[in-house]
């Protein structure tokens, strides 16, 4: 959850917020992000299932691909038609927020996902959301990513145990895209 704040106002809840010059600065046990009047430089939120790579990027080398790119970033996230056809709406759509936060929370410091979520593209994410069949695919989907090397967090909601959908962290469109060029957008 993220919560946008006024300097001159601070929410009561929120009392562990410290003022750093023109940022607010949240701080917890084990994280620190900034708020600013429009902007969020961080998000965070807890998972229940795990992030899934096959291998670990080189951070330097991604680094400078992020700095030097102007192409869009992009985060694909992917729902099961099967559970859009008999959960509420609402439901389903709370799993791809989970899966999607989860994702950016995972790789907090990935250079692409800094990128994705700097104060300057915080306002103009772009997000696809796209969808499978049902429950082989989407794994069939994870399984495929895992050996590309392609970065994600496949949901997995609990106490059912059930893979409901699947975020990617942000990637520049086309390092990502083959992988989901079959796949019919959500309707």
């Amino acid at each position: 959850m993220a919560t946008l704040l006024s300097p001159r106002r601070f929410i009561p809840s929120l009392r562990h917020l410290t003022p750093s010059r023109s940022k607010i600065r949240v701080r917890d046990l084990s994280f620190t992000f900034r708020v600013t009047t429009r902007s969020l430089t961080q998000l965070g939120s807890s998972s229940m299932s795990r992030s899934t790579t096959e291998s670990e990027p080189d951070p330097q080398n991604d680094e400078t691909k992020a700095e030097n790119s102007d192409e869009v970033l992009v985060q694909y996230v992917v729902l099961r038609r099967d559970l859009i056809d008999t959960w509420p709406m609402g439901s389903v759509v709370t799993q791809g927020c989970h899966a999607s936060v989860s994702s950016i929370w995972s790789h907090k410091e990935d250079p692409h996902t800094l990128q994705y979520c700097s104060p300057e593209n915080i306002d103009s994410m772009h997000k696809v959301t796209l969808e499978v069949k049902g429950e082989p695919q989407i794994l069939n989907l994870s399984e495929k990513l895992k050996a590309g090397g392609i970065a994600h967090k496949l949901w997995i909601e609990q106490p059912e145990n059930i893979p409901t959908c699947l975020a990617t962290k942000p990637y520049p469109k086309s390092v990502v895209a083959l992988y989901f060029k079959k796949l019919k957008l959500c309707k």
